[in-house]
């Protein structure tokens, strides 16, 4: 068992790419991939201190990839990566 620190993290989180979107660190879309690694790591919707197991963490990481694969903007950033060899701030 895993014990995550779950919406509070998460809230930590999106505290810090809002911050660094607003400086124009990240893009939009670089934010919103990290929104989804935020509730991967806060082990989803669940209070702070709950212990979730390894297989529930894969299945929230599964979810985001599969989800993120569908959109065209990580579709685009693969493709010019293999194409370049260099990534794609979109």
């Amino acid at each position: 068992m895993i014990p995550v620190m779950g919406e509070n993290f998460r809230g930590m989180c999106n505290s810090v790419v809002y911050n660094m979107r607003q400086g124009n660190f990240i893009s939009d879309y670089d934010a919103h991939i990290a929104g989804k690694l935020a509730y991967i790591l806060s082990g989803g919707d669940c209070p702070e201190g709950t212990l979730v197991t390894e297989q529930e963490i894969l299945n929230l990481e599964r979810e985001a990839f599969l989800s993120l694969c569908g959109e065209q903007k990580t579709q685009d950033r693969i493709m010019h990566l293999l194409n370049t060899g260099k990534p794609l701030r979109n």
